[in-house]
């Protein structure tokens, strides 16, 4: 079917590394669960946004995915999805993007188009720059703070434990996108495109990338203590840690036959533990008042 070929381009089923930490701005920003219909507005831009990203990144790597072996079978190189079809897909995304944005709130319909820029510019990073992988931690760290406005409505509050987690997000997506990285490292240094495994070798990148997801955790667990959250968060936290130091164990510079288990699935689960520890521990103080 011609939708699943779009669903495929943009890899829908990955919305969940943005998705729920942009659901833990809005539960932190609301106390709790928010109004259903902000909810609705705000998982609608998540959405939306990563969908005309991941398109258009398809897009303008078109030429470099049909020359690199790992990534000449995708969408746009083989023909299943037309340039035209992309464009349309991006410009149809966007729109619902700024139309979600709009339905939030003015200051949300003011920053939505700094927000696109931010997501489009990374996919033209790799051509001149290894910050590449720190400009998509930007681009998903973008998600909470996003949601968080949704809520709020203003910059007033205090505001330091979305801060943080857009911080650990940063980091985080780094982290496992060095790891992802490793397996271009040979191809980009030989066709001239930039990432820090390619610069100075996938060991050493690893090992950027531990000390990443270190600063990471630690940067959750700031978000935990000036948000004041309970034991629930903390488990998710300790749990997400323990899926972290699992992901490094399962790659190394000699075996990175395990990325996709890595990247995927385990950072899946990262994501959805602390959304589901911050929601546990809201709800357990709204009941006990």
């Amino acid at each position: 079917m011609a939708v699943s070929r779009y669903l495929s381009l943009v890899k829908f089923s990955h919305s969940i590394f943005a998705l729920p930490f942009a659901l833990q701005g809005a539960w932190m920003a609301s106390g709790g669960i928010p109004a259903y219909e902000t909810l609705g507005w705000i998982v609608l831009c998540a959405v939306a946004a990563r969908t005309a990203a991941m398109a258009f990144n398809r897009l303008v790597d078109r030429h470099i995915d049909a020359a690199n072996p790992r990534t000449s079978a995708r969408e746009i190189p083989t023909g299943v999805v037309t340039v035209a079809g992309a464009v349309t897909l991006i410009v149809v995304s966007s729109g619902v993007f700024l139309l979600g944005a709009g339905m939030l709130n003015a200051l949300c319909l003011k920053i939505a188009p700094v927000v696109l820029l931010v997501l489009f510019t990374y996919s033209y990073f790799k051509r001149f720059s290894a910050a590449a992988h720190f400009v998509l931690g930007l681009a998903l760290a973008i998600a909470p703070l996003g949601a968080w406005l949704a809520v709020r409505g203003s910059l007033d509050g205090e505001y330091a434990p979305v801060l943080y987690l857009a911080l650990g997000v940063l980091t985080w997506v780094a982290g496992f996108d060095l790891i992802y990285a490793s397996q271009d490292a040979d191809y980009d240094r030989r066709v001239g495109l930039h990432s820090i495994p390619s610069r100075i070798g996938v060991r050493a990148a690893l090992v950027i990338s531990i000390v990443l997801h270190v600063l990471a955790v630690a940067c959750f667990a700031a978000q935990g203590w000036t948000g004041g959250l309970g034991w629930p968060f903390w488990v998710a936290l300790a749990v997400a840690a323990a899926l972290l130091v699992w992901e490094h164990s399962i790659v190394s510079p000699e075996d990175l036959s395990r990325v996709n288990v890595a990247f995927f699935t385990l950072n899946g689960w990262v994501g959805v533990g602390l959304f589901l520890g911050v929601a546990a521990d809201l709800a357990i103080r709204d009941t006990a008042f």
